[in-house]
C-alpha cells in the first residue's frame, strides 16, 4: 500500500523535508544566539551607564582607545572648544530614527594641550549637501563637558562606507586618528558623546543624542521558537500527507473491487447491441 513512496513525486517531497529540518534547526539556533548577544549587550550597556563618572583621561589616551567594556561609560572633560576644526558627520539620523541630518563634532582642547573629539549632537540637514551647514556655536571660554565614552567609528564596525572627496569639513565617520592630523594636536582615542555642558550654553544647540537602548531584546527569541515549530511541523505534515494518500488509494481500490464484484457474467450493459447475425425470435401467440 505504501509503494507510492518510491514514486518520483514522493521521493522529492521526502528529500525536501529532510533538507528543511536541519536548516530550520540551524536558523532557530542562529536567532537564539542573536537573542543571547542582545541580552549580553544590554547588560554591558546598563553596567557602563551605572558605573561612576570618571575623567576622560582615565579611559583613553594619545594612541590608545577606550576598552570595549568602557563603551558608554560616563566621563568628564575640561577645556575649550576648537570651532576652527569643527566637522559635521553626514547622513546621521535624529532621535526619531528617520530624519536625516548631521552630527556636529567639535574638538575640545584640554588643559594639558591634548584634544578629545566631542559629538555635540544632531542638526537637521538644510538640503544643500555641498556646503558646510549652519551649526550652532558652542559655549565660549572654559567648559566642563559630561558625556558617554565612545570608541572610534570604523567601516568594519559600523558598516558605513568612508566616502572620499566630500565637501570641506564633512566626514562620514567619527575617527580620532583621521582627524588628529587636521587638528594639529595630540588626540585622545575615541570620542565623547555629549550629555551636558557647564556652564549651559545660550541659544539653540544641536540635539543631544538619547541614552542607548538597553531594555529591548527584539524579536529574536520569538523567531527562534517559530523556526523550531516549523521544524516539528515538517515530519508531522509528511505523516499526515502519507496517511491521506494511503487512505485515498485504499478507497479507490475498494471502489474498483466493488464495481467488479457487482458485474455478473452474461450481464449486458444497458443499451448494448445484440450479437449480429442472430435474428430475434418471434413472440409466441397462444390461442
Amino acid at each position: 500500500m505504501y509503494r507510492f513512496l518510491l514514486s518520483r513525486q514522493w521521493v522529492i517531497l521526502t528529500l525536501l523535508g529532510l533538507v528543511l529540518i536541519p536548516v530550520m534547526i540551524k536558523l532557530g539556533f542562529w536567532q537564539l544566539h542573536r537573542h543571547e548577544s542582545r541580552v549580553a549587550r544590554n547588560e554591558e550597556v546598563a553596567a557602563s551607564l551605572a558605573a561612576p563618572t570618571v575623567p576622560v583621561t582615565e579611559l583613553t589616551g594619545v594612541g590608545r582607545e577606550p576598552a570595549a567594556a568602557e563603551k558608554f561609560r560616563t566621563v568628564t572633560a575640561h577645556g575649550r572648544y576648537d570651532t576652527e576644526h569643527e566637522v559635521v558627520v553626514r547622513h546621521r539620523t535624529a532621535a526619531d530614527g528617520d530624519t536625516i541630518g548631521y552630527f556636529v563634532v567639535t574638538p575640545l582642547v584640554l588643559d594639558d594641550g591634548k584634544a578629545i573629539l566631542v559629538n555635540r549632537g544632531w542638526i537637521r540637514s538644510e538640503g544643500d549637501l555641498t556646503s558646510f551647514p549652519k551649526v550652532p556655536e558652542p559655549p565660549r571660554g572654559e567648559v566642563t563637558v559630561t558625556g558617554r565614552m565612545m570608541p572610534d567609528e570604523t567601516t568594519e564596525a559600523s558598516g558605513i562606507k568612508d566616502t572620499k572627496g566630500l565637501p570641506d569639513r564633512q566626514v562620514m565617520l567619527i575617527n580620532s586618528k583621521k582627524q588628529a592630523g587636521d587638528v594639529g594636536r595630540p588626540m585622545l582615542g575615541g570620542f565623547v558623546q555629549l550629555m551636558e555642558t557647564k556652564p549651559q550654553p545660550n541659544g539653540k544647540q544641536p540635539e543631544v543624542l538619547p541614552e542607548p537602548d538597553h531594555s529591548g531584546i527584539g524579536p529574536h527569541m520569538a523567531y527562534a521558537i517559530q523556526w523550531w515549530l516549523f521544524t516539528g511541523a515538517v515530519p508531522v505534515g509528511w505523516v499526515v500527507l502519507v496517511r491521506r494518500e494511503a487512505k485515498e488509494r485504499r478507497e479507490r481500490a475498494a471502489a474498483g473491487e466493488t464495481a467488479a464484484a457487482g458485474k455478473q457474467p452474461g450481464d449486458e450493459e444497458p443499451g448494448a447491441e445484440k450479437e449480429p447475425g442472430k435474428p430475434e425470435e418471434p413472440e409466441k401467440v397462444t390461442t
